[in-house]
Order: structure tokens, then sequence, then C-alpha cells
């Protein structure tokens, strides 16, 4: 490839709109959960007051029973006891505080102490006493479900699986209004076991006698999913879903499930539920995630577009309808989208700015662009608002009053002052002044030696002017600061190949490339053209196809045609540079490769 400054892409559309909505992918994530369901094991004790216990869980608090408290008198003892334990907690003895309330619940049999016990064991980590603490809690309390949950937890936490099994079938067997929930949690209650398949077999045991229940199975397939077990968990979710066809959750952990298959076969499965459940809000939502992951944007935007219909301000659809729309040059529709959100709450309004004035200046409305790049006064969008500023201000002729407003801009930081030298040479270079271009960055480099962007910019420069020995020593010193830093071995690799000298050596930097960077186009396309000069065709062709399809760059596609050209693929050859010079009629690579073949 021809060696290109790193910079961060204008469009990062996948990552911004998976941000935007605020959605956890499905690959590779914890299964769904219900909203209830999402509270776990006991982690840290509650207040005093809590009916829901320590666990904090919401089937905890649903309609309590008043536990039987014994019949005990308040004694001096008593008293003196409870004061040393929140005294010797409040200065930290917590092996005082524990033990004086575990003696207490055992003396006096109260629940409540017996729970404040709980509570301090937990808050200690003392995973023993804890044990102790809630297997007294639980007995002096036998209907509570906190004090069964808040043991369960413990149980788990320590790996006390023979203890856990009849304490959660008797939690199932208790209140049957209550019971889904407690499914739904299972799950997560029995996430912390190391043993998958000990979880999954408890899981099935204890989930058999509630078939009737889509709970179960869906909990279950939660399980087997943890496990491993695939088939097992489609098998069970599918179950679910045949109980209760429109539950949202159901079909989204089929969907989860159906993507370690394929992509394709999870978008067909939230299609399906979509099209009798059109109303499925995160069914849609992730639906038009995986289709801007599997790069249909078109698809992708008309599922947030249906969204809009309902949720009409819902700043996020909003914001990835908007974002859709630029990835399809449809401005008009995503310069809407955005003004619409500056009405909105939106919390990030710097960024909206950001794109429209990105916009107007595509569309060369300057004076525009200028207002709202200028609207970006701080915050993480203000360097890069005030490069594009200046920017504006160069296209229109005037490059020394864009470098005097770079000059102005006041760098927060050493990172801030770097972007601010490279924007600064960028515009030297966009104005054919390289030589200027390398005498600023040398000047920098004195004041700042060590900053990588700038060697690897420094380098760029210096291989346009063919001082191919500040190139070299350059990218090596990048090389000694950042071994990881896989553009550097690149652009060594492919500034040797470029030349056609010192071949095997290029080829092992460009491999080193690839190994930090494996599906990085740029470096594909290098180790495409290392291959073909050192006369390895079909080697080269395959990677430079590779390179081509995930990226047609007109540098990419200047090395295809000619590899292809050199095959003898000649109308071929002649197809992708047409096509490419379609889209980029002024690359310098494109240009001179096309005229040495068809002069």
């Amino acid at each position: 490839m021809p060696i290109k400054p790193v910079a961060a892409a204008a469009l990062a559309l996948s990552i911004l709109l998976l941000g935007a909505c605020a959605q956890p992918a499905l690959k590779h994530s914890a299964p769904p959960e219900s909203s209830k369901a999402a509270q776990g094991p006991v982690e840290t004790a509650g207040g005093a007051g809590d009916e829901a216990g320590p666990t904090g869980n919401p089937a905890a608090a649903a309609v309590p029973k008043s536990p039987v408290l014994p019949n005990l008198e308040l004694t001096d003892r008593m008293v003196f006891d409870l004061l040393l334990a929140e005294i010797a907690g409040q200065r930290g003895n917590m092996g005082v505080a524990v033990q004086t309330y575990i003696d207490l619940a055992r003396r006096t049999r109260d629940p409540r102490i017996a729970r404040r016990a709980t509570e301090v064991a937990l808050f200690s980590h003392n995973a023993e006493a804890a044990t102790i603490a809630a297997t007294l809690w639980a007995q002096t309390d036998p209907d509570s479900l906190a004090a069964a949950q808040a043991l369960t937890g413990i149980l788990i936490n320590s790996n006390q699986l023979d203890r856990v099994k009849p304490l959660l079938e008797r939690l199932l067997a208790g209140d049957a209004e209550t019971r889904p929930e407690l499914l739904l949690q299972l799950n997560r209650l029995l996430a912390r076991v190391p043993d998958r398949a000990a979880a999954l077999n408890l899981t099935r045991e204890l989930v058999k006698p509630y078939d009737n229940l889509p709970e179960a199975h869906f909990t279950l397939a939660q399980t087997a999913l943890s496990a491993h077990e695939e088939m097992l968990g489609l098998t069970e979710v599918r179950r679910a879903e045949a109980l209760r066809p429109e539950w949202e959750l159901a079909a989204l952990l089929e969907a989860q499930i159906l993507q370690h298959e394929s992509d394709a076969a999870a978008i067909a499965k939230l299609r399906a539920y979509l099209k009798s459940y059109p109303k499925g809000r995160e069914a849609r939502l992730t639906l038009a995630r995986l289709l801007v992951s599997e790069k249909q944007y078109a698809e992708a935007r008309t599922e947030f577009q249906t969204m809009h219909k309902v949720f009409h301000e819902d700043a996020d659809i909003i914001f990835a309808v908007g974002i859709l729309s630029l990835q399809l040059n449809d401005t008009a529709q995503a310069e809407s989208s955005f003004r619409h959100l500056l009405t909105l709450d939106y919390r990030d309004k710097d960024s909206i700015h950001l794109y429209l004035g990105q916009i107007a200046e595509d569309q060369k409305r300057y004076a525009d662009a200028l207002a709202e790049y200028s609207m970006v006064t701080g915050g993480e969008h203000f360097i890069m608002a005030s490069i594009r500023h200046a920017s504006v201000i160069a296209k229109q002729d005037r490059l020394d009053d864009a470098r005097k407003y770079l000059q102005s801009v006041p760098a927060r930081n050493t990172p801030d002052r770097v972007q601010l030298i490279l924007a600064e040479a960028q515009l030297l270079r966009e104005a054919n002044q390289v030589q200027a271009a390398y005498e600023f960055l040398a000047q920098n480099m004195e004041q700042l030696p060590n900053q990588p962007d700038l060697l690897y910019d420094y380098a760029m420069v210096a291989e346009k002017l063919d001082r191919v020995d500040v190139l070299e020593a350059s990218l090596r010193k990048l090389i000694a600061l950042k071994p990881d830093h896989a553009h550097a071995y690149n652009a060594l690799g492919y500034s040797l190949a470029d030349r056609n000298v010192r071949l095997d050596e290029a080829l092992q930097y460009i491999d080193k490339a690839l190994q930090l960077a494996p599906d990085d186009a740029f470096i594909i396309d290098s180790m495409g053209w290392v291959q073909y000069r050192l006369g390895h065709y079909d080697a080269s062709l395959k990677f430079m196809r590779r390179a081509y399809t995930s990226r047609p760059d007109p540098d990419i596609a200047a090395h295809l045609g000619e590899v292809l050209w050199t095959l003898g693929e000649h109308d071929e050859a002649k197809r992708v540079w047409q096509d490419a010079a379609k889209k980029s009629p002024d690359n310098e690579a494109l240009v001179n490769t096309i005229k040495r073949f068809t002069p």
C-alpha cells in the first residue's frame, strides 16, 4: 500500500451507532435477562430497614411476611453487646463486631439480629461467618425469602452446592406469584459456580417441576448457553417461546444462540418475530444493530425509521438515523436528523455540531461549516472541531490564516499539542508545500522527540521528499518506542518493497505488521505488494483481492489492477481501475498506474 498517515476515521459507523443506542452486542455477551431479574446474589449488605434484604432482590420484597419474633426482655447484657458490636464495626474492628453479633443471634434467636450479623459479616468479607449468620437468619425466619436468598448466594459463592439445592427448591416451592421471578434469577444466582456443567445439571433438576412455566425453559436455556450447550439452549428457549410467543426476551435469546451459527440466522429470527410482534423495540434495535454489522445500512436505517414513528423523541434512534443517512450519502436526511437532535436534550451536542459542520464543509457551504465548528467550545471534540475549522479556512485559499488559527488554539496537554502540529503539517502537505511541512515537523521534533504520531508523520513526509535515511531512522525509533505499532512496521516494509530493495527484510516487517493487525486492509495490500515484488503472483493476487474486498481504496485498486494485468487478466484489471477512477479521478497512484499500462 502507499504509505498513509494514521488518523481516526471520520465516521466510525458501527461503533458510534452501537454506542448511541446503548445496547450490548449479542455476540460474546451475557444472555439477556429481564429488568426485574437483573439483581444478583448477595454481594453487599443492605440497610436494616430494607425489606428486600441484603440481596436487593425485588422478589424478596414482594409482600414480605413479618417474622415471628421471640419473646425477649431487653437486658443490660443485650444492650451492651449491641453497642459493642456497632462501636467495634465503626472503629474497623470487624472481627469483634461479627463475632459479637453472631453470639447474640445464637442466644436470642432473633431474626433481626441474625440479619444484622449477616450484613456485617458480608461487609467484612468473612465468608465463614457470613455462612453461620445467614444460616441462623434462615432458621429463625424460615418464611423470609430474603434470608433464604442471602444464604443461597453465600453458599454458591463458597461453592457449597450440596447445601444449595434444598434451599433453592424451598424458594421455588414457596409463593407461586414470585416463582417466575425466581426462576429468571437462577442463572444469575448460579453464575459464579465454576463448574458450568454442574450448574446446568442443578438448574435442570430445579426447573423440572415447573415445565408449564416459560421462565423455567428460558432459565435452562440461559444456563445451557453458559455451559456451551447451544443445541439444548436452542431447544429450551423455543419451548419457552411456544408457551409465550410474544415474549421478546426469549426471541432475543434465541437470536443470540443463532448468532453462533451466523448473523444471517439471527437476523432471520428477529425479522420473523417482528413480523408477528412489530412493537418489539429491543428486538428491532438488535436487528438494526446486526444489519449495521453486516453493512446492510439501508435496511438498518429502515428499522430505525420504523422505530422513530413510534418513539418520536428518542434521541438515540434519531442519532442512528442521522449516522446511517450519512453512510448512505443522504445528507439531507442526515442534516434533518441532527438538527432535530439539537432541539432535544441530547447528551452530546458537540458531536452533532461536528457532523453538521462536516456536512456543510463537504457541500462547500463554508460559512455554515465555520459556524457549526465554532459552537464546539470545549470538551473532547474541541480539538477536532478546531482542526476542521482551520481546514475550512485553508480551503478558501487562506493558508496563512488557517495556520495562525491553529496556533491560537489552546492545547490542554501534550496529545492536544501533537494533534494541532500534525494538522498544521497536513495543511502544508495539502497545499503541496511538502518541503515546508518537512521543516515544520523537524522543528517540532526537536521539542517533542519521542512522540509516536509525530515520528510517524515526519517519516511519511520524508518519504515524499525521498529522504529514505530520515524515513528509516524515524520508523526504527518509533518501533523502539512502540513495539506494537503495526503501521510503523508496515510503512518500513512497504517503503522497501516499493523501492524494490531488501525484499526479504521488507517481507519480515510486513509480516510482523500483519500479525499485529491481521484485518487491516492497507497492511494486507502491503503483503500483496511485497509478494508481487518477489514474483509470487498467485499469492499476491490472493492478498490483493482480500484487501480490495475489505476496502475498495483507489491505491489498493491501483495495485490489484497491476497484479491482474501482469497475470494476463487485462479486462478485469481495466474494470478495477475504471471503477476506482470514477470515485477517485484525481488519485495520483491510480492515475499513474493506468497511464503506465494503458497509455
